[in-house]
């Protein structure tokens, strides 16, 4: 007994741990046998328990199509089709003449002849002097109801028929053992059926689960792809690969990120530590020498300064937290502000700055975020234009916007490339070095300030420069 009991209960956990209650492959399985009942139990009321009246229903409006058909063909005077009338609708039908030229009878099996027995029916409805009545009798002959609709026609002249509802209790139980084998068999299949469907559907979406908790775990070497002809599968399976992708290009721009900023924090860091250390022990007695090592100190604090506002400015934008504040200005004065910031790079390096614009541009935006756009593109244009250090900024009125581009004269971007150039420290991914003029997050913070703007943004690029631009509504 005891094996017995030990078998019994591994059976038992064996199944629970196969059939999880809330389980899509359960789920699937029971709803479908659920399904499969409930068609069962309606066919059972239709057919046992409502057989009777449905068939007494039927009957009666058969009893009512004959009234209308008779009732309609007298008055037009045609009673030629009272025997297609009776034999369409199953019914009997009389043609009762008190001083009439009208009298026939029309019989089918089944139904009750009126006789002697019935003559009260008869008599009953003509001295009523009603339009139309109704009987129920038995027919002793057949042991069955019958209805009888009497109905007057005219004056001397009446119609009485009469339908049979015969006994259907021989039906019902053969329709019962039928549907008890039907049950059976069908919740058997329902059962099969159900067990192979909710293991089709389900496997697929329990192996998206595995390799799901896999990329939730950081590996996003995994294809989501599965073999099933489901859309709605399939279209999860290629969501999950694009989540994927973007995760993993995330996580590397993360990686990417964290070393290009600590190696400009350390850069910075490090020299201000340096210099110090200089200014206390060799050149604090020296005037020159310490104003030069003390300057230093101070463009490199401006510039770890400088990466620290950028990398604050790039998280609020990125998580669109910055407020913007809206309103008109001149987007000429600004640029030309941008410009004069760079002044001292005319006078002792050389680079040219050519600036076309209209005589006012009056645009709507946030002008403290479009100055750091216009900045940080001028800025990015200055560390990659061409040995003739030209840098070209234009402003085109266009019909409700002003288009803003600027462009350098480098080597180009290459096209495959260009769409990822907006990402942080793309262009010194695969080699960082240290920017000589800004942090490498410019093109990172003007995307995300044109993206809060809704502003129409883009590049373009060939092997004479790269044009970057962007348009500022008038209104």
């Amino acid at each position: 007994m005891s094996q017995i009991s030990n078998k019994i209960k591994k059976i038992t956990n064996y199944l629970k741990n196969k059939i999880k209650r809330n389980s899509l492959n359960t789920k699937i399985w029971f709803f479908l046998i659920l399904f499969s009942v409930l068609i069962l139990a309606f066919i059972w009321i239709i057919e046992i328990v409502f057989l009777n009246t449905y068939y007494r229903n039927y009957k009666i409006n058969e009893l009512n199509n004959a009234t209308k058909e008779l009732y309609k063909d007298f008055k037009q005077n045609n009673l030629n089709s009272l025997s297609q009338i009776a034999i369409n609708n199953n019914v009997c039908i009389e043609i009762y003449g008190e001083n009439s030229d009208y009298e026939a009878r029309y019989f089918n099996q089944g139904c009750m002849e009126f006789g002697n027995t019935n003559f009260e029916v008869k008599k009953d409805f003509i001295n009523s002097n009603i339009n139309h009545k109704k009987y129920k009798l038995i027919n002793n002959k057949l042991k069955n109801d019958i209805l009888i609709y009497a109905l007057k026609l005219d004056d001397s002249t009446y119609a009485f028929l009469n339908v049979s509802l015969q006994p259907i209790d021989g039906t019902v139980n053969i329709l019962k053992s039928q549907m008890i084998y039907v049950t059976i068999v069908t919740l058997i299949l329902a059962l099969i059926i159900g067990y192979f469907i909710s293991k089709k559907i389900s496997k697929p979406i329990t192996q998206i689960s595995d390799k799901a908790k896999k990329m939730g775990e950081g590996n996003y070497d995994i294809d989501f792809n599965v073999n099933i002809d489901i859309y709605e599968i399939r279209e999860l399976a290629e969501t999950l690969n694009q989540a994927k992708n973007e995760l993993a290009k995330m996580d590397e721009l993360k990686r990417d990120l964290i070393a290009n900023v600590s190696h400009d924090l350390k850069t910075p860091l490090t020299m201000i530590k340096a210099y110090a250390e200089m200014v206390r022990d060799l050149s604090y007695k020296n005037k020159d020498k310490r104003e030069e090592h003390l300057n230093t100190i101070i463009t490199e604090t401006d510039r770890l300064n400088a990466l620290v506002n950028d990398l604050l400015d790039l998280s609020s934008l990125e998580e669109k937290s910055g407020f913007l504040d809206i309103k008109k200005f001149d987007i000429v004065k600004i640029t030309q502000e941008v410009i004069k910031k760079f002044g001292i790079l005319t006078e002792q390096e050389g680079y040219n700055f050519i600036f076309k614009h209209p005589k006012e541009a009056i645009v709507t935006a946030d002008e403290k975020r479009i100055y750091q756009v216009i900045y940080n593109l001028i800025n990015n244009a200055i560390n990659y234009t061409g040995e003739d250090k030209n840098v070209t900024i234009t402003i085109e009125e266009k019909p409700n916007t002003y288009l803003i581009s600027i462009k350098d004269s480098g080597k180009g971007i290459p096209k495959e490339e260009t769409k990822l150039i907006w990402d942080k420290y793309y262009h010194n991914k695969k080699k960082h070095k240290r920017n000589e003029y800004g942090t490498g997050l410019g093109l990172s913070i003007v995307k995300n300030i044109l993206i809060n703007h809704n502003c129409k943004y883009g590049i373009t690029s060939s092997k004479k420069g790269t044009t970057f631009y962007f348009e500022l509504s008038k209104k």
